[in-house]
């Protein structure tokens, strides 16, 4: 579970504007700090499959969200790739 307060800085370091929280960087920088924690869970719990089923539904919404954002604006796609660092 991300806390608040880490939230709320993810939204402000990925932003366009003002009060932006809808925006596909805000959505996959939130789901990607989602997802780098609950990774973080099932290296201690091997065995809880449901969270895992959780990271994997996770883990599908932010493709499609980049997958959305390739075909909109390419230099925003390669943008918050190079931000969070999701192609390795």
């Amino acid at each position: 579970m991300i806390l608040k307060e880490k939230k709320t800085q993810v939204i402000l370091e990925n932003a366009m504007h003002e009060g932006d929280t809808g925006s596909p960087e805000v959505q996959i920088a939130i789901l990607t700090a989602r997802i780098n924690e609950l990774t973080e869970h099932l290296r201690t719990h091997k065995h809880d499959n449901h969270s895992r089923r959780g990271l994997l539904m996770m883990v599908g919404k932010r493709r499609n969200m980049l997958d959305y954002l390739a075909r909109k604006d390419i230099n925003r796609y390669r943008a918050i790739i190079a931000k969070l660092g999701i192609r390795k």
